[in-house]
């Protein structure tokens, strides 16, 4: 299931059936609504009773990086789950040249001016701050650092099991949560927060 804007899924199903021998395939789209969608799908699915069924179960987010404190950093950044994994994607432009820290924080809120609305980093397990795996504790919110070219371009491509969209797990879930850009560099040391420096970019993770 495929979120195709802020209110929009997308889902395909694909029925399998074998008679005499021969296998056919049918595949059933729907695009709506999510409750929409879940209910069109429980009741296709019931019909095909003793039939193999496959749900390719794809959710999708996108949200716009929005520039702060006094910089011009802007991006965008694509969430997306699929088969118990989140990746995420982000192009990040205005950058300086050089390394900058990605966290999650607690709150979706990127009201303030230099993004400190969005509380600490994403802390649900309450453990030290470190770099992703660290065996002595890292946050769930943790992704760490990047770099920008001389162009002020970053790339991000991060990808975990730790993290969901909209479910029901709160050490898991990251919708309500916010993006963090940092001006300087996660020394993955310090507490609580690796002294990254300024929060130049924000976005919060939100579905509607």
């Amino acid at each position: 299931m495929e979120r195709v804007d802020d209110q929009t899924v997308k889902a395909t199903v694909t029925i399998q059936k074998e008679s005499r021998g021969e296998q056919t395939e049918t595949i059933e789209v729907y695009q709506g609504p999510e409750a929409e969608v879940k209910e069109k799908i429980a009741a296709y699915t019931q019909s095909k009773d003793g039939e193999a069924i496959e749900i390719e179960i794809r959710k999708k987010i996108k949200v716009s990086l929005n520039a702060k404190s006094g910089t011009q950093t802007t991006g965008m950044v694509t969430l997306t789950e699929a088969d118990g994994m989140v990746s995420l994607e982000a192009h990040i432009n205005g950058l300086s040249e050089g390394t900058h820290a990605i966290h999650l924080h607690e709150t979706a809120d990127c009201s303030s001016e230099d993004g400190t609305s969005t509380g600490g980093h994403w802390n649900p397990t309450f453990e030290n701050h470190g770099f992703w795996g660290s065996t002595d504790g890292f946050h769930r919110g943790d992704i760490g650092n990047f770099e920008a070219d001389a162009s002020g371009h970053g790339m991000v491509n991060f990808k975990t099991d730790l993290w969901c969209l909209d479910c029901d797990d709160p050490v898991k879930n990251i919708v309500g949560k916010a993006i963090i850009v940092h001006q300087g560099q996660d020394d993955l040391v310090s507490q609580p927060s690796g002294a990254a420096g300024a929060r130049i970019s924000c976005a919060g993770i939100i579905t509607e």
